[in-house]
């Protein structure tokens, strides 16, 4: 059978091909012409339309072409239901679906760009899906980390997916603990990073952090700690206060000063004073 839709592929146009041919018609051609032709050569060389306004096979509500192929022709593999996620999050902007979902959209619009015939961009893509398919069927639960860091935030994110409860999820009391541990070490850990080693998409990440944190957003929270083991530090007398602003992860002293007072009320250098003159007072 013929299918047909618009020219210049990336998404949905590349990876309902691969569908359509592993899935539900090994056969299939694939044709591939300006957007304004698409349905008089439908008609023309008796083609299936697809992934166009006003046709069978589109979008429907928030849900891909990809996701109605595979209701429509109940495909009931669980890993096309996984990449069906993947895809719907990379065709249409909704990276938050699916961590893969970026990724895919890199890929592709790489791809696109570096081939402008839709053919053979057709068939390089075609192996990109198959190595996807293969991810989903059987390789979900392998991951590529070695930081020890990195591997204990994995290993929070798989016990929070089993908790579905109301109570504090065990992800969020186990990263505090984590990034506590990590306050002397990592204290320019970022939202990108934890985000990345948890494979969770950082816009989720930053709506859910404040319930669990203090109500506070991650980089806030960060930052109250980083003062808090400044104020530790300001209580060394050997340590000068761009050491301290070194240590506690600030770009430069005017950084650490202009935070500090944000916090605490008073610049770094006035508290460390305070602190040496009570040390300095007996009555006091």
């Amino acid at each position: 059978m013929k299918w047909i839709t618009r020219e210049r592929p990336k998404i949905d146009r590349i990876a309902c091909p691969w569908l359509i041919k592993r899935f539900v018609d090994k056969d299939a051609e694939f044709i591939y012409v300006p957007f304004d032709q698409v349905i008089a050569k439908s008609k023309e060389l008796n083609a299936i339309p697809f992934d166009l306004p006003d046709v069978e096979y589109t979008h429907y509500g928030d849900r891909c072409t990809f996701d109605f192929i595979i209701e429509k022709h109940k495909l009931k593999d669980s890993a096309l239901q996984t990449m069906s996620v993947i895809v719907r999050g990379a065709d249409t902007d909704r990276h938050d679906l699916a961590s893969q979902a970026s990724g895919l959209w890199a890929i592709s619009a790489g791809l696109s760009f570096n081939n402008t015939n839709d053919q053979e961009l057709l068939q390089c893509s075609m192996m990109i899906y198959d190595a996807l398919y293969s991810w989903a069927k059987h390789l979900q639960s392998e991951k590529h980390t070695q930081n020890p860091i990195e591997k204990l935030l994995l290993d929070v994110y798989k016990k929070f997916l089993k908790k579905k409860s109301g109570k504090v999820p065990e992800w969020a009391k186990e990263l505090k603990e984590i990034i506590q541990d990590q306050i002397d070490t990592n204290l320019t850990l970022s939202l990108k990073e934890v985000s990345q080693s948890l494979h969770v998409h950082p816009t989720y990440l930053s709506r859910e952090f404040s319930k669990y944190f203090d109500d506070l957003s991650f980089g806030d929270y960060i930052r109250k700690l980083r003062i808090e083991r400044a104020i530790q530090l300001l209580n060394d007398p050997s340590y000068s206060l761009s050491e301290i602003a070194y240590l506690t992860g600030f770009s430069d002293q005017s950084h650490f000063t202009r935070i500090f007072k944000k916090h605490t009320g008073k610049n770094p250098s006035t508290y460390k004073k305070s602190i040496l003159k009570s040390k300095s007072d007996p009555k006091r």
